[in-house]
C-alpha cells in the first residue's frame, strides 16, 4: 500500500503541474490518500504480530517445560488467565487507538487457547487426536474473530483450518476419510470474513480450496475434479472481466478475482495434463489440453493483463510451465543432452521476447495517454 500511495502522490503532483486539477482538489486527494494509507498494515504492525506469536510460543513452551512442577489447579488457572488477559487487554488497547498491539494480544490469546487444548487434554488424559484438537482450536478462534470483529483472528482461523486440511489430506498412515468437511469450514469462514472485513482471509480461503481440489483429484477421480475446475474458473474469469464492479461488490476481493480464476484454470489444466501425459502418444487429449491452456493464457493477458501486473506474471509462469510440460512429454525422447540445452535456450529466448513485447504493449497506451 505504501508503494501505491507514493505513486498516487506523484500522480497528483503531476496532474497539478499539468493544470488537470486545481490546488484545492490536489490537497483533498492527498489528504484522502494519507488517511487511507495510515489504515494499511504497517511494518510496525507486522513486527507486533511476529512478537505476539513468539511471546505466545515462549509462554507455552515455558509452561510445558515446567508442567509437572506446577500444581494442576495453577496450570489451568494460568492458561485461562493468559487467554482472558489477551482478549480483554487487546480489546482495551483497541479502544485506546492501539490497534496493532491490541490485535497482537488477541493472537497471543488464540495461540494460548490452542496450547491449552493440548496441555489440558494431556493432563486429564482426554481422548482425541491432533485433528480434533485443531477443529476445536479453529472453532474457538473463529468465534473470537466474530465477537471481536478481528481481521487477524479470521486469518488465523483460516490458517488453523488449512493445518487441519493438510493433516487429514496427507494422513497416509491411518487412511482416514477424506476431509470433505473443509468445504463447510471454508464457506463458514468466508461468510465470517465479510463480518470481520478480512479481505486477506478471503484470498487465503480461495487458495486453500484450490489445494483441497488438488488433494481431491489426487485421492479420487482426476478428470471429474479437474474439468469442472477449469470450466468454473473460466466462467468466474469472464464474469470478473466483463462485469467487474458488481462481481467485486459480491466477493470483495479488491479486483483480484481474475488472478484467482486464472490460477484455478491453470491448476485444473495441469492436473489434466499430468493425467494424460502417459497417454499422449496414443490419443490427442494432452495436445488439446495444452492448446486450451496456451489459448487461455493469451486470452487472460489480452482481457485483463493491462489492469493487473500480478496476473501477467502468473500468465508468464503458466506459459513457461506449459512450454516445459510440452517439451518433457513430447520432445524429451527425441533430443539428447546437447539438444535439450539448445531447446531450453530457444524456449527461454522465445519466452523473454514474448514478455518484453507484451510489457511494452501494456505500457505503451498508458504512456501515450499520460503525455497527450
Amino acid at each position: 500500500m505504501a508503494g501505491y500511495s507514493t505513486r498516487v502522490r506523484s500522480d497528483i503532483a503531476r496532474w497539478l503541474q499539468a493544470g488537470l486539477i486545481d490546488a484545492a482538489t490536489a490537497d483533498t486527494l492527498t489528504r484522502d490518500v494519507e488517511a487511507n494509507a495510515r489504515k494499511s498494515l504497517s511494518f510496525g504492525s507486522i513486527l507486533a504480530m511476529m512478537a505476539a506469536l513468539l511471546f505466545g510460543a515462549a509462554i507455552l513452551i515455558f509452561v510445558a517445560a515446567n508442567w509437572e512442577a506446577i500444581p494442576r489447579l495453577a496450570r489451568v488457572a494460568a492458561l485461562f488467565a493468559i487467554i482472558l488477559g489477551g482478549y480483554v487487554g487487546g480489546a482495551v488497547l483497541k479502544t485506546r487507538d492501539h490497534s496493532a498491539i491490541g490485535e497482537a494480544l488477541w493472537i497471543v490469546a488464540a495461540a494460548a487457547f490452542g496450547g491449552s487444548i493440548a496441555l489440558i487434554g494431556q493432563m486429564y488424559h482426554l481422548s482425541g487426536d491432533e485433528a480434533s484438537a485443531l477443529i476445536t482450536w479453529g472453532a474457538g478462534t473463529a468465534l473470537a474473530a466474530v465477537a471481536l470483529r478481528s481481521n487477524p483472528l479470521t486469518v488465523a482461523a483460516v490458517g488453523i483450518a488449512d493445518a487441519w486440511l493438510f493433516l487429514k489430506g496427507f494422513d497416509y498412515y491411518s487412511r482416514s476419510a477424506f476431509p470433505h468437511a473443509f468445504v463447510v469450514m471454508a464457506i463458514v469462514l468466508f461468510v465470517v470474513s465479510f463480518w470481520t472485513r478480512s479481505q486477506p482471509a478471503r484470498h487465503l480461503i480461495i487458495l486453500s480450496l484450490l489445494f483441497y481440489l488438488v488433494l481431491l483429484a489426487g485421492n479420487h477421480a482426476t478428470l471429474p475434479v479437474a474439468i469442472p475446475l477449469v470450466i468454473v474458473s473460466a466462467m468466474l474469469f469472464a464474469a470478473a472481466v466483463f462485469a467487474p464492479e458488481p462481481v467485486d461488490r459480491i466477493v470483495q476481493l479488491g479486483g483480484r478475482l481474475p488472478l484467482h480464476a486464472l490460477l484455478g484454470f491453470l491448476t485444473g489444466l495441469a492436473i489434466i495434463q499430468f493425467e494424460l501425459a502417459d497417454e499422449s502418444t496414443y490419443n490427442s487429449g494432452f495436445a488439446i489440453a495444452s492448446v486450451v491452456a496456451l489459448a487461455g493464457i493469451v486470452a487472460a493477458i489480452v482481457l485483463a493483463g493491462r489492469e493487473s501486473r500480478g496476473l501477467r506474471w502468473l500468465a508468464y509462469l503458466g506459459f513457461a510451465f506449459e512450454l516445459a510440460m510440452i517439451y518433457v512429454v513430447t520432445l524429451q525422447s527425441m533430443l539428447d543432452t546437447a539438444g535439450f540445452f539448445l531447446a531450453a535456450a530457444v524456449l527461454l529466448g522465445i519466452l523473454a521476447i514474448i514478455i518484453i513485447r507484451v510489457e511494452k504493449r501494456m505500457k505503451g497506451p498508458a504512456s501515450e495517454g499520460a503525455t497527450a
